[in-house]
């Protein structure tokens, strides 16, 4: 495995992008204990990711957001990918 070197430039460092796998809010058990149904955890990280690609969601969206928030969670997190490598 080879490191990747950051710049630092102008007193800001430049982050790696996150690692999927490092993220929190993709845990189960967190979510249970947050009382939070995994439908709607989708739903929400499937508008941040829409909305971090430059897609805001309309108001006509939310029927195609709720279907695509009832597929299964890894389905839900092929799509933020695909539309996190379109920035």
């Amino acid at each position: 495995m080879t490191a990747t070197t950051f710049e630092y430039r102008d007193g800001d460092y430049l982050l790696p992008p996150p690692n999927p796998a490092d993220r929190m809010d993709l845990d189960l058990d967190l979510d249970a204990d947050l009382g939070i149904d995994p439908r709607d955890r989708r739903r929400l990280e499937l508008h941040a990711a829409l909305t971090a690609a430059g897609i805001p969601p309309r108001p006509e969206d939310r029927e195609a957001i709720d279907s695509l928030s009832a597929l299964s969670g890894s389905i839900n997190t092929t799509i933020q990918r695909w539309l996190h490598h379109t920035l």
